[in-house]
């Protein structure tokens, strides 16, 4: 299971890394999807290295 969450935590980052660029250079409506993907990277890569670090957090 710790594969899952390292697999979620690069994903992330990989969204950050293709966001961040790509919402300064896209178009005006591109540019929000963009935005989105690095919002959504930072969640992710967030609740990777969460997961990773204590696997049963939301288990109670």
């Amino acid at each position: 299971m710790v594969m899952v969450y390292l697999a979620l935590a690069i994903a992330g980052i990989a969204l950050i890394c293709w966001g961040l660029p790509a919402s300064h250079r896209l178009r005006s409506p591109l540019d929000i999807l963009a935005a989105t993907a690095v919002l959504a990277g930072l969640v992710a890569a967030l609740l990777g290295t969460l997961l990773i670090v204590a696997p049963g957090f939301f288990q109670g």
